[in-house]
């Protein structure tokens, strides 16, 4: 089971301008993410450090990459500032590991699938569980069987919104929650009404 929903946490990703960023803070996110892989949300280095820098540190600042090179994994990290990195990809073990040095807090992002993942089974701190067909946008069904391992600090990501998160976080009882499409008023748009909404929606409970 996850905390009650008043402290569920809350992540908001891809977000591009201060806007976004102040939008997220001011609404009560425990989380921001900046994507630094190909999308239409990415942005580079500087200009997430520039946003990091209107973070409160109690807010988490969190970069996501797919499929990248360690090496420009921890360059951009760096240079960021950010404090988390989140991984989609095929890394292992060794990749986490040598990313635990620099002292980032470690998201690992997976598939639902045939299998049921637990958090830190590859040394991260936190798991994030997306759709199927992770980062499509589309909801997926969360009911048909367990998504996570019970109590594990998870969570659940892929087709959330203002409208369905309250019903999914009933059905799964994640640890949190994260969105980025779902509050966008166009492909890679954010809307700081839909963010308001998300943040309110997800911790009313039901």
């Amino acid at each position: 089971m996850s905390n009650s929903t008043d402290s569920l946490f809350v992540k908001i990703c891809g977000l591009k301008t201060e806007q976004d960023v102040d939008t997220a803070v001011e609404a009560g996110a425990d989380a921001v993410g900046f994507v630094f892989s190909a999308s239409p949300r990415r942005i580079d280095a500087a200009t997430a450090a520039r946003l990091s820098r209107r973070v409160p540190e109690h807010v988490l600042t969190v970069g996501v990459f797919r499929d990248e090179p360690l090496s420009d994994v921890r360059s951009l990290a760096t240079d960021s500032g950010i404090r988390a990195v989140q991984l989609h990809g095929p890394e292992d073990r060794a990749y986490y590991a040598d990313l635990a040095k620099g002292g980032w807090t470690l998201i690992r992002a997976a598939a639902f699938g045939d299998s049921v993942p637990r958090c830190g089974e590859f040394g991260e701190d936190m798991l994030l569980v997306d759709a199927p067909v992770p980062g499509s946008g589309i909801a997926w069904d969360w009911t048909s069987e367990p998504v996570a391992a019970p109590g594990d600090k998870w969570l659940l990501a892929g087709g959330l919104s203002p409208e369905n998160v309250r019903a999914a976080v009933a059905a799964t009882h994640p640890w949190g929650v994260d969105v980025s499409s779902g509050v966008e008023q166009s492909r890679g748009v954010k809307d700081p009404a839909l963010i308001t909404a998300f943040i309110e929606a997800a911790r009313t409970g039901n």
